[in-house]
């Protein structure tokens, strides 16, 4: 009995380890897949601020879906991402009035400020554009996070291209841990736990 258990469980570890390599490797690959083409909307996931001010990381997010807007891939572009602990800013608004600051008319922009985390800001972010009417949508963030949102947005029914930023010399053993763990956190998110 004792060799059965033991047998059962490595069997379910090895089955666990092979999907996390298996997502791992589908997120390597799409994380440099530049899909951008015309869309209904153009949507920035969120990331750090600072008191109003966008981190290098999310103004790299802004900066690029500025680039594909400026282009005419869409004609609207959604900004995401709650407070995350600041009392005033949130990060959909930060990025809102950073792409104003950039010239980008504020009616041409639509804010998602209540998600904490990316399946919150997916969720409410899908919502947002079924009420809108939009069904197609170029996904901006790092490219290790595009497979995840992708998928989370395919879910809600919307079409999904990904659009990775723009990233100055990638640290390959960092690249590599992103790769990890996003595919336990889409793993999870496929088994029904919020990640």
């Amino acid at each position: 009995m004792k060799r059965a258990v033991r047998n059962a469980i490595v069997l379910v570890v090895s089955a666990l380890l092979v999907a996390i390599v298996y997502v791992s490797v589908r997120i390597e690959q799409q994380s440099t897949r530049e899909e951008a083409q015309p869309a209904d909307v153009i949507l920035v996931l969120g990331a750090a601020e600072y008191r109003g001010k966008p981190s290098p990381v999310l103004r790299a997010r802004l900066d690029h879906a500025l680039e594909l807007y400026n282009r005419r891939l869409a004609p609207l572009i959604m900004t995401t991402g709650g407070a995350g602990g600041d009392p005033v800013f949130t990060e959909g608004g930060v990025g809102r009035a950073y792409l104003v600051s950039r010239g980008v008319p504020s009616e041409a922009i639509a804010v998602e400020t209540e998600g904490e985390t990316t399946v919150e800001s997916t969720a409410l972010a899908g919502e947002i554009m079924h009420r809108m009417g939009l069904h197609s949508v170029v996904v901006v963030s790092d490219g290790y996070h595009i497979y995840r949102v992708k998928k989370m947005l395919q879910f809600r029914g919307l079409n999904v291209y990904g659009s990775p930023r723009k990233e100055r010399a990638p640290e390959p053993l960092l690249e590599r841990w992103n790769y990890l763990k996003q595919a336990v956190g889409y793993l999870l998110w496929s088994a029904g736990l919020g990640v």
